[in-house]
């Protein structure tokens, strides 16, 4: 995915200055809040930035009442504007504001009754605007790091930090002993750009194990949805985003943030001008060669051709837009440097081809020549040095077999994440990935049905940005796929998607005519395997089911259940449960004796879901049997299941995709039997699919809600993303793109 970038460069005006400067007092107090003939709910209420509010009109009666909704008054910069509401009531704050809090007044007018108007109160915070910076980082003892945070002001505000043992905050055993030390805090301010503030973070001089340590960031009471995790060990890791997102001098290694020089967005303010509105960039993942050992920077289709839009010559940089306030190279203020030249690429568009990638020449000696990507050195015990750059294996790859899909531990390094580690999700996945022909996600290009994809579990393997970064073998750097898109649930579960390097090196040699490896060395090498998700893990949280299924599945775990239990089967008892294939839905526990070899369990029973818990007898006496399944990492199947559900894939996946809320059907483990094989299928977080078998073909079928994949904005991008984009930005060297007219109450001022 590359990430998406709002530009902090903006045109101040002296309003904007005035109110900068007298934001101690309201403007707009005195405003009566009803008519009485109708009234608004809330009537006042507290939103960030980054939010929306839903405002509802009522006559007396309280029935609903026919209103248009107005701004009438706003205490923002009018160059920031008041924000808009639309005819449903629901308010969007502006992306940007003057001062630490505004309030803005929304009216409510009655049809019919010009007379009856209502007026609500909504005092807007500043929001943040991405993510803290890194988003996550691994440090030895006494090792620092500096952190990031950009808030949706202007010329105002700051940031409170803060550390803790868990994301949710404080803990009552957290000490500087065990945290660390934050300090040297800075904001920069600047009549027009988004405030920055910064902080030093310093791993504990000693540390008696690894662990998780969290940096939050908050302004006036609003917190980072997502604090900062960083890794606390004694295994030599230093690690951090921040190495990707630099620029490098010399010959640069790979998975370094780049992309095509003219990858931004350009709108047309209210005089007909275009302006930069935002940009985006992504990962030069690793260096390939022909037969002739021409060099080529091997990324994403989308982060060097621009979503089949780039034209062939055109300018790869290194860092990308996205790391240098969306700058192009035409600006003399550019801080960018041509690395590449867009060479060849894989269309997108379609329905022959099953890769994003594309390739840029090199320019000459602009990238190692040897292939090196950073952070791939060999981790060494008790290193206090970050860790450093290093070849992939040369060559192919390696394919994924059932020989080595449990085991294998699969690592990248790229733009926004750095190096991360995570296991095998599923493969043989079909999946639909929405293109767009800009980086603000607004004009729909192409849907792309990808077979055949892997799928690495995690919430912290990626996100935006870390498109084009190349997937190896963490025990012996040989690549195995290519990234490039991603999904979340916002609560931990996530799951990101790569094609096979064998086949994205196939396809870009059937687009140029010739074949390609990837550069590297030929003796095999560890690289670091860091794991930002629960090394154990574990099976997602189970949610609360139903009433009436609760009841079903005692009633069945009491009578029809009891036939099964039979100790020379090896089932020893049976109970109610939930399911963890299908969260929220119920299930018979089945506990089965852990000393017999693979006892028989039905899929379903009496309509139930069964879930399969190894135990003993004695266990089962005292009480003390697990209450959920063993967790399990990898897809540990025999090569002939594996066959047969990949089969199975091939003939549900195609009738399955045609239920909109469904976007993905692969092979992987059941989570309510962890020997069992299971289909899963990817259903967008927002829909429900019209069915949702348990079985099919024979197989459990496991489902996995998730906002739909994200090619450029951030996996955990929210309903409205604070933006830059009402702020009048860079003027754009010739367009691009056509321009876009953005609506009236999205437009910067002149």
């Amino acid at each position: 995915m590359p990430d998406r970038f709002c530009p902090r460069i903006a045109l101040a005006s002296a309003s904007l200055l005035l109110l900068v400067a007298g934001c101690g007092t309201s403007q707009l107090a005195g405003i009566a809040a009803s008519s009485g003939a109708v009234s608004i709910t809330p009537s006042s209420t507290t939103v960030s930035s980054n939010g929306q509010v839903k405002l509802t009109a009522l006559l007396p009666s309280g029935d609903p009442a026919p209103v248009h909704w107005t701004i009438s008054a706003g205490e923002n910069a009018p160059s920031l504007g008041q924000g808009h509401i639309d005819a449903s009531g629901v308010y969007t704050p502006p992306g940007a504001l003057s001062r630490n809090s505004i309030l803005v007044h929304i009216q409510a007018h009655l049809d019919g009754n010009a007379s009856a108007i209502a007026t609500a109160a909504i005092s807007v915070n500043p929001g943040f605007v991405q993510s803290l910076l890194p988003q996550n980082a691994a440090l030895t003892a006494g090792a620092a790091l500096e952190a990031t945070a950009e808030i949706a002001e202007v010329n105002a505000g700051s940031v409170k930090w803060a550390l803790s043992s868990s994301p949710s905050g404080n803990s009552a055993a957290d000490t500087p002993a065990t945290l660390g030390a934050i300090d040297r805090a800075t904001c920069q301010h600047s009549i027009d750009q988004f405030t920055t503030c910064k902080v030093t973070y310093t791993a504990p001089a000693l540390l008696p194990s690894s662990g998780f340590v969290y940096l939050t960031a908050s302004v006036n009471g609003t917190s980072m949805t997502t604090p900062m995790k960083i890794l606390l060990n004694n295994d030599g890791l230093n690690s951090s985003p921040s190495t990707n997102q630099a620029q490098q001098g010399g010959a640069i290694a790979l998975g370094s943030s780049g992309g095509n020089d003219n990858d931004y967005d350009t709108y047309l303010d209210r005089s007909g001008n275009p302006y930069i509105a935002d940009c985006c960039g992504g990962t030069l993942g690793a260096l390939v060669e022909d037969t002739a050992h021409n060099q080529y920077i091997l990324s994403n289709n989308h982060v060097l051709a621009e979503s089949d839009q780039a034209v062939i010559g055109d300018t790869i940089d290194q860092p990308g837009l996205i790391d240098n306030g969306c700058v192009p190279l035409s600006h003399a203020s550019s801080m960018l440097r041509p690395v590449g030249a867009l060479k060849y690429f894989v269309p997108l568009a379609s329905s022959r081809t099953n890769v994003d990638a594309a390739l840029a020449a090199v320019v000459t000696g602009a990238v190692d020549h040897n292939g090196s990507i950073l952070q791939f050195e060999t981790p060494k015990s008790n290193n206090s040095s970050p860790l450093g750059s290093a070849p992939p294996m040369a060559g192919t790859g390696e394919a994924l077999t059932a020989a080595n899909l449990g085991a294998i531990e699969l690592a990248k390094s790229s733009r926004t994440t750095g190096l991360t580690c995570s296991s095998v999700e599923t493969v043989d996945l079909t999946v639909r990935i929405d293109y767009f022909k800009d980086c603000a996600e607004t004009q729909p290009w192409y849907s792309k049905t990808y077979t055949g994809q892997i799928g690495i579990g995690g919430d912290h393997f990626s996100d935006a940005g870390d498109s084009g970064a190349l997937v190896v073998d963490a025990a012996n750097a040989q690549p195995v796929g290519l990234f490039f898109a991603g999904g979340t649930n916002g609560d931990g579960v996530g799951l990101s998607v790569a094609n096979p390097i064998s086949e994205v090196l196939q396809e870009l040699g059937t687009e140029a005519g010739n074949r390609f490896s990837v550069v590297g060395t030929t003796t095999p090498h560890r690289v670091a395997c860091i794991r930002y998700d629960d090394p154990s893990h574990s099976p997602p949280p189970v949610l609360p089911v139903s009433p009436t299924e609760t009841e079903r599945a005692q009633f069945v775990a009491e009578t029809t259940g009891v036939l099964l239990i039979n100790s020379e089967t090896g089932i020893l008892a049976v109970a109610p449960g939930k399911s963890l294939d299908n969260p929220g839905e119920a299930a018979l526990i089945i506990y089965v004796d852990s000393s017999k070899p693979h006892p028989k369990v039905p899929l379903i029973f009496d309509g139930l879901r069964t879930q399969v818990i190894p135990t003993d007898a004695s266990s089962i006496a005292r009480n003390t049997a697990p209450a959920t399944p063993p967790a399990m990492t990898g897809i540990h199947l025999s090569d002939s299941t594996l066959a047969a559900a990949e089969t199975a894939v091939r003939e549900y996946a195609s009738g399955l995709m045609t239920d909109p809320a469904i976007f993905g059907l692969g092979v992987s483990q059941s989570h309510d039997s962890p020997s069992d094989a299971a289909l899963l299928v990817l259903v967008d977080l927002n829909r429900d699919p019209h069915s949702m078998p348990a079985t099919l073909a024979g197989f459990r079928v496991r489902y996995m809600r998730l906002h739909r994949f994200h090619v450029t904005q951030s996996k955990s991008a929210g309903s409205h993303s604070a933006s830059s984009c009402s702020l009048k930005g860079l003027t754009p060297d010739g367009s691009v793109r056509p321009a876009l007219n953005l609506p009236e109450n999205e437009q910067p001022a002149d």
